[in-house]
Formats: C-alpha cells, sequence, structure tokens
C-alpha cells in the first residue's frame, strides 16, 4: 500500500512506512533493510527518537524521510541513499560515506561528515564541533557540507579535502561565528564561510583569499542546491562577503616526523 508523507509542504508517495515507536535501533534497522531488500525505494520512518546507524551502510538507491530525531552516525557508510530528517540529527552524520545525500532540516551535532569521502550534507541550522575532521577526496569523488547556520569549533579539522560551505544566515548584523581553530591540521579541501569570523583563531594552517571566478561558481551551484532543499532564496545567500579558506600546505606536521 502506498502512503504519503508531509515534508516541508510537500507530498512525498512512499512504498512503505515504518514505526519506530518503542524500537530499539537494532531491530529498527533490520525492518529498514528488509523492506529495500524488498524492493522499497521510498520510506518513510515515523516517531524516531535516538535510534542510531539508521541507513549505516545502505548501498541502494532508496529515499528515507525521518520524522523525529535520529541518533548517532545516521548514513554511515552510506553508499547512493537519500536521506531528509525533519527535525535535528544528533552526532557523526556521515560518518565515512560514499555517496548520497543527508538533508536535515534543523541542527545537527559534533563531527558532521567525519572522514566523509563522497555525497553532499545540506544542513539548515547550526552545527556542532569538529564538522567535517579528515575529510577527503579522491578522484572525482567530492564530499560537500552547507552548513545555513553556523559551526562550532574546530571546524574543518584535519581536513584532506572536499569543500565547506558555512552560511551563518541566522547571525545578526553585529555578530561573528563563534567557531574557534577553523582548519587546524587542514591539508587539503576548501572552505567558504559567509561573514565575519575572528581570524586570530584560525588554524595556522589555513591561508585566506577572496572568492572569485571557480569560486564564484562552485558557490552558486551549491547554495542553490541548498536553498532548493529548504525553499530560500539562495540570491539573498549568496549575498557575501565570503572568505576562502585553504591549507597553505599539503604536509603541515611534516616536520615532526622527518629525520
Amino acid at each position: 500500500m502506498r502512503k504519503e508523507a508531509i515534508a516541508e509542504g510537500t507530498a512525498i508517495q512512499a512504498d512503505a512506512v515504518l514505526d519506530a515507536q518503542g524500537l530499539y535501533y537494532r531491530d529498527l534497522n533490520e525492518r529498514l533493510y528488509h523492506l529495500v531488500e524488498q524492493g522499497a525505494r521510498s520510506i518513510v520512518l515515523k516517531h524516531i527518537a535516538g535510534q542510531r546507524y539508521i541507513g549505516t551502510n545502505l548501498q541502494a538507491p532508496v529515499r528515507l524521510t525521518i520524522e523525529g530525531v535520529p541518533g548517532n552516525d545516521l548514513g554511515a557508510f552510506m553508499d547512493g541513499p537519500e536521506i531528509y530528517v525533519m527535525n535535528d540529527a544528533q552526532d557523526g552524520c556521515g560518518n565515512t560515506m560514499n555517496s548520497g545525500t543527508i538533508v536535515i532540516y534543523g541542527s545537527a551535532g559534533d563531527i558532521l561528515g567525519h572522514s566523509m569521502r563522497g555525497g553532499s550534507i545540506f544542513v539548515r541550522g547550526n552545527v556542532g564541533y569538529r564538522v567535517g575532521i579528515h575529510m577527503k577526496e579522491y578522484g572525482e569523488m567530492r564530499p560537500v557540507i552547507v552548513i545555513g547556520g553556523t559551526a562550532q569549533h574546530f571546524l574543518g579539522e584535519y581536513m584532506a579535502g572536499g569543500v565547506l560551505i558555512v552560511l551563518g544566515s541566522h547571525l545578526g548584523p553585529n555578530q561573528m561565528h563563534p567557531s574557534r581553530y577553523i582548519g587546524t591540521g587542514m591539508h587539503g579541501g576548501i572552505i567558504y564561510i559567509r561573514g565575519p569570523f575572528d581570524e586570530r583563531f584560525l588554524g595556522k594552517e589555513v591561508g585566506l583569499a577572496p572568492v572569485q571566478g571557480e569560486d564564484l561558481l562552485l558557490l552558486e551551484r551549491y547554495v542553490a542546491q541548498f536553498a532548493g532543499y529548504f525553499g530560500l532564496d539562495a540570491a539573498s545567500l549568496l549575498q557575501g562577503p565570503f572568505t576562502k579558506l585553504y591549507p597553505r600546505t599539503k604536509r603541515p606536521y611534516g616536520r615532526l616526523y622527518a629525520y
């Protein structure tokens, strides 16, 4: 039987609805994988309340719509699915994910995108600490995280590849981004920050540059996707100023290990 779920005012035709009320996370995930094995390609998960590992290691073109707040490691090792969280999410979303999309309509916790290798994560609200830590890219795989609000400390720590965009859309006219130690240990990838931040607290491995040319095209592409998911105006979000943060070297700690 086909069901309908409402996501941001849009009716979604679902192949299955899975009620997670009172389900232990292992039982929930077993039922979810069983539905996918049976051929379900659009599943609504209702009454989610902190269950962990939802969508972990899923390798099918399935769309999950989550009503409630999922627990840690949502979409870890994920390869292909789309996950839409209609509320907040906890820590470790997209941990080591390879491909696919995670869209979070609220805020998210710490270590979002830990060791992320591909795919995209879009968060409408704020995020916690150490977001994008150990992000990396290989060949055509280039992970992307777009944050609508602000991030806490150690954004992009040990970042080795990919793109981080922080829009700061919730900041007031005299407010600065709260994140300190941005890009500590960064040796690859790019971070774009919209609005003011305290440059005294950047990682010493980070350089600053104005956005231009290819940077503007990249921002237009991913900010347009972000705005499309959340029904926002991309043009207003693209009004800067943006600052580009890049790694000064690919071996920031090379001297520590040289003889």
